[in-house]
């Protein structure tokens, strides 16, 4: 029998009612089952399954070990248990972390998209906290979806923000409408068949004119990725939207600018956590031990983390070398400076920010978390110390520049998404990279392949690089850097060849430059590159990419132009001079181009901007140097453009954590402004009522004393007469005293305010 669709739901606080409320929306006549995940109190008796019973026809029981999932079933966890999936069949386990550290919900997600993968549906519902967020991350991964419930319909929000700000949820609903979304998604899931992509270029193939819209939309290109990765999360977009062939998504794709967003956010999905791969890292720490054992006293070494998605190896590594050169060299000042890169913006702002759930507690070692980590109120940010170490800045390994003379370099489950022949292109760019010695660092099902002349393997998955062979050269960044993107798309014709131009004074002037000095087959960009003026028949070197075109230099190069420009472009910058390239092979079979490339330095309009003028045959420019001269000059450029952009990325981070300790600073002022004033003012206060209980104190002596001069005006006559008429055998009786008036009640009174006086006067 067919195991049916499982859907995992997790929650805690304020979940009965979200339950309740989920099952009565679904039909009885469902094919799937439900297995809930719920914070149980493992000393009170379970009374979950009879009260979802009481909200759904369909059969709920409570969870036995080895029961086998069934169709129209809802399976509760059993309390004080651990549940996993194991080929179809539940298992129960007895939780190995303490009370109240028990992640119960990532547990059984996890195994959910271990073994169902692209097939695995993930819930979260109301809750405290943040279970549920790792395992729905692991669903993501695995190419399942994962379904949220709507903040504002949830009790407690905790579990459904964390999965909604970790950017995890698929569909974000009220508990009311997710069953539905559920079941939508479900039966609309449909596995497209793996033909092999069409040839580049072809007019009409579903794959590349996917690909050509996301290069348009992200400036990225995904050609060179494998068939197989882009299908599978093509086809979880498909069952999202209900769309049945792969030609509909691509209409949806080009009617819906924000999808093609989402498709590349969901091709970028890390997979990544804190120590992953435990044994990995222990023998990375050994490495690290050898290293620092030699090193000298004041040494600083370079790490470079490709692919670093939200930070968590990056801080990873970071841990790992400060605990070994406590170890090891605490008496050396050698420090590490960690560069961690990813094609991703918003990953890299998750990771320059530091902050993750409370459940990385899972991976983290309480000691790790109490040295290296301060906690919050909705888990855990990373301490500055160790922020300090790593520089995050986004960068295309595929396209961009590397970085240079690094020590240790990691690039972990980047290759196995990428064809044979990028892989073949990597690795020589990892060993230009890397010193003399210096460790590579790879995923579990990634290799260096081929290239054995080129790195030593020392243990799981690290690599040592080797020395060049006496007498080969160097492989110059050329090689390798900005992979020939295949033609696709519409080109260029004489009713697009001219983008939209701002507005503004000068571009009449750059027009009469580009007539006098050049053939008008020519271009104005500004020093990034954007484009400001096209004149001349350009389709021969560029072509508008369908989607919305993006007026880049870069993107719009045809072919193999796009490197040669791009190196051109950047070597003349730096310079300050014209650069020319001649021969440039744009396209297969197609003759060669020449170009130049010059930065203008005309006043007005045209102050910091670039020309560049193409010609398909030889160009009157000044002379070049040697070929071999060129690409020194190439290399030395593009290693000075990488310090460069990581030394700008460092003082940007470095005003930015400056900004916000002055802002910080600015509001402890205002505090203690604040707290000084409130003192000032009950120091006032005080003050006034010490001057009013004198007042009073003043009165009441005042009082007093002329109750007791009464008194005594009154008793002295009294005495007189008792002396001088005793009565024999008989106790004088004291007179009453009358206050003037003959008031007895008022002598009374005047007697206690004596008495109060007395008192308030004793020391």
């Amino acid at each position: 029998m067919t195991d049916p669709p499982i859907v995992g739901i997790g929650a805690s606080a304020g979940g009965l009612e979200a339950l309740e409320a989920f099952f009565q929306h679904v039909p009885v006549t469902t094919d799937l089952a439900f297995v809930v995940v719920q914070h149980l109190d493992p000393t009170q008796h379970d009374l979950l399954p009879e009260l979802l019973q009481r909200a759904t026809k369909l059969v709920v029981r409570q969870v036995v070990d080895g029961v086998r999932v069934e169709p129209g079933h809802v399976y509760v966890i059993a309390p004080d248990k651990e549940l996993s999936l194991t080929r179809g069949v539940l298992r129960l386990s007895v939780p190995t972390a303490p009370r109240g550290q028990r992640l119960l919900i990532n547990a059984f997600f996890l195994t959910l998209a271990h073994e169902l993968g692209e097939r695995s549906v993930g819930v979260i519902l109301s809750g405290m906290g943040s279970d549920g967020t790792l395992g729905l991350r692991a669903i993501r991964e695995a190419g399942g979806a994962g379904f949220v419930q709507a903040k504002a319909s949830a009790k407690f929000e905790g579990m459904p923000e964390s999965a909604i700000d970790a950017g995890l949820a698929d569909v974000i609903a009220p508990v009311e409408e997710l069953p539905a979304r559920i079941d939508e998604f479900v039966r609309q899931g449909h596995y497209l068949p793996r033909p092999e992509p069409a040839p580049p270029g072809l007019a009409g193939a579903p794959l590349d004119a996917i690909v050509a819209i996301l290069r348009a939309s992200s400036g990225h290109d995904f050609s060179l990725y494998k068939p197989s990765t882009l299908y599978r999360r093509i086809e979880r977009r498909m069952s999202l939207h209900q769309l049945a062939t792969i030609e509909d998504y691509v209409r949806y794709l080009r009617e819906t600018p924000r999808e093609a967003s989402l498709l590349f956010d969901e091709l970028l999905i890390g997979v990544t956590s804190f120590f992953r791969d435990p044994s990995t890292w222990r023998n990375l720490a050994r490495a690290l031990r050898e290293r620092l054992a030699t090193s000298a006293l004041d040494e600083s070494l370079r790490a470079w983390v490709v692919a670093c998605s939200s930070g968590e190896e990056a801080y990873t590594l970071a841990m790992i070398f400060d605990e070994v050169r406590a170890e090891v060299a605490p008496d050396k000042n050698v420090t590490l400076k960690i560069f961690a890169t990813d094609l991703d913006p918003a990953a890299i702002e998750r990771a320059r920010a530091g902050v993750y759930p409370s459940t990385i507690a899972a991976d983290v070692s309480p000691e790790r978390l109490a040295r290296f980590f301060v906690q919050e109120d909705r888990g855990y940010r990373v301490g500055k110390s160790l922020r300090d170490q790593v520089v995050f800045a986004t960068q295309d390994v595929l396209q961009d520049p590397p970085f240079t003379r690094i020590d240790l370099l990691t690039c972990r489950n980047l290759l196995i998404y990428l064809t044979p022949e990028l892989q073949k292109k990597l690795i020589p760019l990892f060993h230009y990279s890397l010193v003399t010695g210096g460790l590579l660092l790879l995923g579990n099902a990634e290799t260096v392949g081929g290239f054995s002349d080129l790195f030593t393997p020392s243990g799981d998955r690290l690599y040592v690089r080797r020395p060049l062979v006496a007498g080969v050269p160097p492989i110059p960044p050329a090689a390798f850097l900005r992979v020939p993107v295949p033609p696709r798309g519409v080109p260029v014709t004489e009713s697009t060849k001219s983008p939209p131009t701002p507005a503004g004074p000068g571009l009449e002037a750059a027009e009469q430059v580009l007539l006098q000095r050049f053939v008008p087959a020519a271009i104005v960009t500004s020093r990034e590159g954007e484009v400001l003026y096209v004149t001349g028949r350009t389709h021969r070197f560029l072509e508008v990419p369908a989607g919305k075109a993006p007026w880049n230099l870069f993107s719009l190069a045809r072919g193999g132009l796009r490197h040669a420009l791009e190196q051109a472009f950047q070597k003349a910058l730096i310079t300050g001079t014209s650069v020319a390239r001649s021969g440039v092979a744009v396209e297969p079979g197609a003759s060669p181009i020449d170009f130049v490339v010059e930065p203008l330095t005309e006043p007005g309009a045209l102050s910091d901007t670039v020309l560049v003028v193409f010609s398909e045959g030889p160009t009157p420019v000044a002379s070049e140097s040697s070929p071999v001269e060129d690409t020194a000059l190439e290399a030395a450029l593009l290693e000075a453009h990488t310090e460069l952009r990581a030394t700008r990325e460092e003082m940007r981070v470095s005003q930015e954590d400056l900004r916000s300790a002055n802002e910080e600073l600015q509001s402890t002022n205002e505090e203690l402004q604040s707290t000084n004033e409130e003192l000032t003012t009950s120091k006032e206060e005080m003050q006034s009522m010490n001057e009013e209980l004198q007042t009073v104190n003043r009165e009441l002596q005042s009082e007093g004393g002329r109750a007791v001069a009464r008194e005594q005006r009154h008793e002295e006559p009294a005495r007189q007469h008792r002396h001088r008429d005793p009565v024999p055998g008989r106790r004088a009786e004291r007179p009453e005293v009358h206050a003037p008036g003959g008031d007895p009640h008022q002598a009374d009174a005047t007697r206690r305010g004596t008495a109060i006086v007395r008192s308030v006067d004793k020391p």
